[in-house]
């Protein structure tokens, strides 16, 4: 008996056809270009914030999102309305915040910034000014001051002292920036330190400091005035330093507000060394965060 030979069956393999994976490279290779120059284009130009949202697009990049450093819990808690009656030319529409209520919260008139001060943290809530391009150039031959003074207005034990600072390891940052100031007058006011938070020094001279540059920059190209809301955000455990024991913030905020264009945006920054200069939030987000409505 002959056993038959089985034909051995023929293996088949599927060949990929250049052209498909040539349209699947070009493909990938457009979408990446895409969606980097919309990351790029928001970075450089933050009042396209609202109109492209960049979460998605740096999720795509495999980027970390500027939502993550978010406080864990949303601010939540009553509200009060602030008045500032003498200096309301500082806020959109002359209409001041709305802020979460606190002890000790004191309201302070400059010439060119308002404070509104908390006496628990002794640094301010936040500090507001109206700027435009003709200011900023007024300001350019102005010299810095650097002359650092403790605030009279604010009672003994509401206010930081000059030796709370010293030794701290922390620089004086300026909330409203000596940079913006348009007369020498606003300028040393600049210094008081009503004005001033513990801020770590590489922060401040670093991504912080581009910050308050690319503001400036900005509002030299904008047609109006422009709000700007500079403050503190702290943990519910701060660190605190001096005898007055001043409360170090953990994150920094400014929110730009373009009148002409009805446009907002927030920079939004951890108060450390390794801090980067990363791409602005959305203003519903920084309310959820903080419980400020610094915009009517």
């Amino acid at each position: 008996m002959t056993r038959k030979r089985s034909t051995p069956k023929k293996r088949t393999s599927r060949v990929r056809k250049p052209a498909g994976r040539f349209k699947r490279f070009f493909r990938a290779l457009v979408v990446s270009a895409v969606t980097s120059f919309s990351a790029a284009s928001c970075v450089l130009n933050p009042q396209l914030r609202e109109q492209v949202p960049l979460e998605p697009i740096l999720s795509q990049l495999g980027l970390p999102s500027q939502e993550q450093t978010a406080p864990l819990v949303p601010a939540t808690g009553p509200r009060v309305q602030t008045n500032f009656a003498q200096c309301r030319q500082f806020f959109p529409g002359g209409q001041p915040p709305v802020v979460p209520a606190g002890p000790a919260l004191r309201e302070l008139c400059f010439s060119s910034f308002a404070i509104l001060h908390s006496g628990q943290t002794k640094t301010p809530v936040f500090v507001a000014e109206r700027l435009n391009r003709q200011m900023l150039i007024r300001g350019q031959g102005i010299g810095r001051a650097n002359r650092f003074y403790t605030e009279a207005r604010l009672p003994a034990a509401e206010r930081a002292e000059l030796d709370d600072y010293r030794g701290s390891g922390y620089s004086r940052g300026h909330m409203a920036p000596a940079g913006d100031m348009d007369t020498a007058e606003a300028m040393a006011q600049s210094f008081s330190l009503a004005n001033m938070v513990p801020q770590d020094q590489r922060q401040n001279a670093g991504p912080w400091s581009k910050i308050e540059a690319d503001t400036r920059k900005y509002i030299m190209r904008a047609k109006g005035d422009v709000y700007v809301f500079t403050g503190p955000v702290y943990a519910q455990r701060s660190e605190q330093i001096g005898a007055g024991r001043v409360a170090v913030p953990s994150y920094l905020f400014k929110v730009v507000y373009d009148t002409t264009k009805g446009r907002s945006w927030v920079y939004w920054q951890a108060n450390s060394p390794d801090a980067k200069a990363g791409s602005p939030i959305s203003y519903a987000e920084f309310v959820r965060r903080t419980g400020m409505q610094l915009l009517p």
